[in-house]
């Protein structure tokens, strides 16, 4: 009698494990259980609907640092499944991956749609069976394998189960898993922006600084890049990295903290002085307010003179010490009061799950309970943005695919 693997999860990592199983092992029964009535809807809005796929780096030691969760236990998979397997497999089923400026890789369609018809052609090709609308409440393990419970009602029987549901947003929705004896990190949220509500900064709504650096007072955490002004406060890469390195911190503080922002990261302090001594002097005699020398957005320069006590009509010659001290505090350590946090788009990440050291990495299969694995988001695993936390999903994926199939595959005597 065929042996049976059920997913659940309809998500990235469910997916990838359910069409990895179901062709490396022919003789393995798969079976996705789904709680919505959509397939794939992470994979969809991602990369504003062009999906991100993975990142175009190829050191394991490199990409592990892009992770504030997990680093050590990723460099573990990636030997098993990494970026180049990812590129090589969707390749092989006629999808092209392309790489942007920033490293970041999507099919050259543009449309995340092309991610998705792949995997639900290759689900059709080798026969996985997926039933929607069946919300998994409750996982017994029996000497005959599992029985997975519904909120339907519905008892499924399996030899083996792979818990791909993604992350959870509160402690309490992991309790089915916790029943199971498995310790969980306490979910808190990851990548998102931060909120200056009614800031006069976010009058400038629209503006961005393709290099910045934004720091959590107090604390040395930080990060640089491009960074955007909303309506509600900054976002950005440069913002979106640090929500995630310091996601547990915000948290403790209830995302209630200052920001530090570098305009001119470049620059030291002592370098823009020096600046500010050469301008006065060459020049002397034009408004301040005109064109300013560090090529700084004119409205955010503007708005720091004003923010400085600067009169944008006054000359180079005439600007006041005082005033040129403050301003060029305000341009390397201005100070925005954040008072809470915004989910960055549909790409919500969220910090925690299941304790890594319940996971064996080589084959994703929990350390306490023979047979079930975990993939995704689920652990407590999370990237920077970038196509890191698709590549997470891709590699444990293919790792418990693999590993269920050889369980299964295996002579029992």
């Amino acid at each position: 009698m065929a042996k049976t693997l059920y997913i659940i999860g309809g998500g990235a990592s469910g997916f990838f494990c359910a069409v990895n199983a179901a062709r490396l092992y022919p003789d393995l029964r798969v079976v996705i259980l789904e709680k919505s009535a959509k397939l794939l809807s992470k994979v969809k809005v991602s990369g504003g609907g062009r999906c991100n796929v993975t990142h175009a780096c190829f050191d394991i030691a490199e990409m592990a640092r892009r992770y504030p969760r997990g680093g050590n236990f990723v460099k573990k998979i990636f030997h098993e499944f990494f970026t180049s397997d990812t590129i090589n497999w969707f390749e092989e089923r006629g999808v092209q991956l392309k790489t942007e400026a920033d490293g970041r890789m999507f099919p050259v369609s543009d449309s995340s749609q092309t991610i998705i018809d792949c995997l639900l052609n290759e689900a059709g090709r080798y026969g996985v069976t997926i039933r929607m609308q069946e919300a998994v409440t409750g996982i017994r393990k029996t000497a005959a394998g599992f029985e997975i419970e519904t909120a339907k009602g519905t008892v499924f029987h399996s030899d083996y189960v792979c818990v791909a549901c993604g992350g959870f947003p509160k402690a309490e929705q992991f309790e089915w898993l916790r029943n199971l004896g498995h310790t969980i990190a306490v979910p808190v949220p990851s990548l998102f922006t931060f909120n200056s509500p009614q800031h006069p900064l976010t009058e400038l709504m629209g503006v961005s600084v393709t290099e910045a650096r934004v720091a959590v007072a107090g604390t040395k955490l930080h990060q640089r890049g491009a960074l955007l002004v909303t309506h509600w406060g900054i976002s950005g890469p440069a913002v979106l990295r640090l929500s995630a390195w310091a996601a547990r911190d915000l948290a403790g503080q209830e995302w209630t903290f200052t920001a530090i922002i570098n305009w001119l990261p470049e620059l030291s302090e002592t370098e823009l002085r020096e600046r500010f001594v050469t301008w006065r002097s060459e020049k002397a005699a034009q408004k301040i307010g005109n064109k300013n020398p560090l090529e700084l957005p004119g409205r955010l320069w503007l708005f720091l003179l004003t923010r400085s006590g600067i009169d944008e009509h006054r000359r180079w010659a005439d600007l006041p010490s005082k005033n040129q001290n403050l301003l060029i505090r305000n341009l390397l350590a201005f100070e925005l009061p954040v008072k809470g946090k915004t989910t960055y788009k549909e790409e919500f990440v969220t910090a925690g799950g299941i304790t890594l050291a319940e996971v064996e990495p080589q084959t994703m299969m929990s350390r306490k309970i023979p047979g079930l694995f975990f993939t995704g988001e689920v652990i407590d695993v999370d990237g920077i943005t970038g196509g890191y936390n698709f590549q997470n999903a891709w590699s444990t994926g293919f790792i418990a695919a693999r590993s269920a199939g050889q369980l299964a595959s295996a002579p029992s005597f």
